[in-house]
């Protein structure tokens, strides 16, 4: 399966939004700094989530972006269909002419299995967790740096 790329920038620029934007709008450029997101590619992602009232945009020198609401409420699924969704795995699951194996196809039947299985994991994700799982990831880069720290300095 391809996750689009704007899939993926969107969701980066979504949590660092959820972790940074608390106080207040977050300039697109410190957002493209830490999600590593190409500026071009964060304004085309911002402009498309503003429409679906994910994020609010606000032009000027207090402007910036921030989640429209709570990042706990603001599921993937939400985001790819503010991003105008994603292919199935296999083309004959939303055109039944592209294979003429289609009558007789259980392969058919399992990519369906697998693109259901994708849109339930994104339906039950929310920028909140992803928000909540980067944060213990980076706690645990904390710790392990700091050992290693620990550990050079005893030597």
């Amino acid at each position: 399966m391809h996750v689009p790329i704007k899939m993926d920038y969107a969701v980066r620029a979504l949590v660092d939004l959820a972790l940074h934007g608390k106080d207040g709008p977050v300039r697109a450029s410190e957002i493209s700094r830490r999600a590593m997101v190409p500026g071009p590619y964060l304004a085309q992602v911002m402009r498309s989530l503003s429409r679906k009232e994910i994020v609010k945009s606000r032009r000027g020198p207090q402007g910036g972006h921030s989640l429209y609401g709570d990042p706990y409420e603001v599921t993937l699924s939400a985001v790819l269909d503010a991003l105008g969704g994603m292919d199935p795995p296999v083309a004959c699951l939303d055109d039944d002419t592209a294979c003429a194996c289609i009558p007789s196809c259980a392969q058919r039947e399992v990519w369906r299995e697998v693109d259901e299985a994708v849109h339930r994991i994104l339906e039950r994700t929310t920028v909140g967790q992803l928000m909540d799982r980067t944060r213990a990831i980076q706690a645990r880069q904390n710790l392990t740096t700091a050992g290693k720290i620990i550990k050079v300095a005893a030597v």
